[in-house]
């Protein structure tokens, strides 16, 4: 791969090229793909999407929202310094084509702020409760009417998948949705891979999947127009990923890894004094501890140890990056960048603590089962009414419960996966308050 290619500015439809060095840098392709996003319908939605705790009422523990602002933030971040890199290493990047360190940044801040923007209600539960309706629930009578592969999207319902379809999938006088750079989507791409063959390697990039059938042939071209390594046989469809892709992720882990465990500390999961204990061999290298003793609050003690917890995980990232940065482009780097931090035995450390003690905890687990069996509901009754309705035999109550579907959910779609994955598309936009009162109005 190589970065000109890889640093595409074209957009779904473009005829032709956009040229960097062409750009108005008061408002750069990039950043105008922020700005959409941002204003995006499904963005604003993670407002009220639960990040760790569902449903919480406090108002300091984080929403799909916040996380999502602050893996950007930590996102740009991690860009800069590696553009700054980059483009000391390969100067006619910037002498021939324009690019700035700045733009790495502006790139992976975008596809930073829009990682969770497919991801269902109530966590990752959501994602598990579309899977098993189709799995072992109800939705299993469609398994014969499907290809494999269809089958598998919905067994195994990705929000990066469907993150994709949220960012690129057209409707009518809407093509491209919001039509966001070739290099922000190919950042996006965690998992550049269709849902088969399950993990065939133990490659980080084939962990999940990353489009579904229905967006199959749109992510081979901005694939291709990014000069993606192809590395699945001749019947199935993956890529190596896109170098700024693991910095997208290595954000989303610094942030979950250090930021999830200040939300447990401050519901009163983790003691303080345990907590501090694993934060500060995070950072006993950059610590001021005149500084940090002079701290009479908990709130300010948390809070100075994350920001140089998080300062020290992008420096160690953007170094192995750098070191590995050659690999990085021959596709031969199948690693997360924080597997081979210098510091994995204290990240490991935290999110077993993590495991046991937040996402394991009874307000947790609880919020989940409720949202699971809502889920389970919603899917049920909205995809037995919309297939009635379509075969032309809908039932007063069918007709009733698809007058509150938004208009862009009353589509025609030409075969039976499409349908289905419409319905899954629409279950998995709602926030949590929305599928709680939808819940309410079909249970009553």
């Amino acid at each position: 791969m190589n970065w000109e290619q890889l640093l595409s500015l074209k957009r779904q439809g473009d005829k032709g090229k956009r040229l960097r060095i062409e750009q108005d840098d008061t408002r750069l392709g990039f950043e105008v793909d922020y700005d959409r996003i941002i204003f995006s319908a499904a963005f604003r939605s993670l407002q009220d999407k639960t990040q760790v705790i569902p449903m919480s009422k406090t108002d300091f523990v984080h929403t799909r929202l916040t996380h999502s602002l602050e893996v950007s933030v930590v996102g740009r971040s991690l860009g800069r310094l590696v553009g700054k890199k980059i483009i000391e290493k390969y100067p006619h990047l910037k002498e021939v084509h324009g690019f700035q360190a700045n733009d790495f940044g502006a790139i992976v801040a975008a596809a930073a702020l829009s990682h969770d923007i497919g991801n269902p209600p109530f966590g990752h539960s959501g994602e598990k409760a579309i899977g098993e309706y189709f799995s072992i629930g109800n939705g299993q009578k469609y398994k014969d009417q499907l290809s494999d592969k269809e089958w598998q999207d919905l067994i195994d319902f990705e929000g990066n998948a469907n993150g994709f379809s949220v960012l690129t999938s057209s409707r009518p006088g809407i093509e491209g949705s919001i039509r966001l750079t070739y290099a922000v989507l190919g950042a996006f791409m965690k998992y550049p891979k269709e849902s088969l063959p399950k993990k065939p390697t133990q490659n980080i990039a084939d962990k999940k999947y990353g489009f579904f059938q229905s967006d199959k042939e749109f992510f081979q071209e901005v694939a291709s127009e990014l000069g993606m390594i192809p590395n699945k046989s001749r019947n199935d469809i993956g890529y190596e990923r896109h170098p700024l892709a693991y910095l997208v992720e290595a954000a989303d882990d610094i942030c979950y890894t250090i930021i999830d465990f200040e939300d447990g500390i401050n519901l009163g999961l983790v003691s303080e004094d345990f907590a501090l204990e694993y934060l500060i061999k995070l950072v006993k290298d950059s610590i001021d501890t005149s500084k940090y003793n002079s701290l009479t609050t908990k709130e300010d003690r948390i809070s100075y140890l994350r920001a140089l917890a998080i300062g020290n995980l992008i420096n160690d990232a953007v170094r192995i990056f750098i070191e590995n940065e050659e690999l990085i482009l021959d596709g031969k780097f199948p690693f997360a960048l924080t597997e081979k931090s210098k510091y994995k035995a204290q990240i490991d450390d935290i999110i077993k603590i993590s495991i046991k003690n937040i996402y394991q905890s009874r307000e947790v687990i609880e919020k989940e089962l409720s949202g699971y069996q809502i889920i389970n509901n919603l899917l049920d009754k909205f995809i037995t009414a919309y297939i009635n309705n379509d075969s032309g035999k809908p039932t007063n109550y069918d007709k009733l419960l698809l007058n509150i579907l938004p208009e862009k959910y009353k589509l025609e779609k030409g075969n039976l996966y499409e349908k289905l994955l419409l319905m899954c598309h629409f279950v998995s936009m709602l926030t949590d308050s929305k599928a709680l009162l939808y819940n309410k109005i079909i249970s009553a």
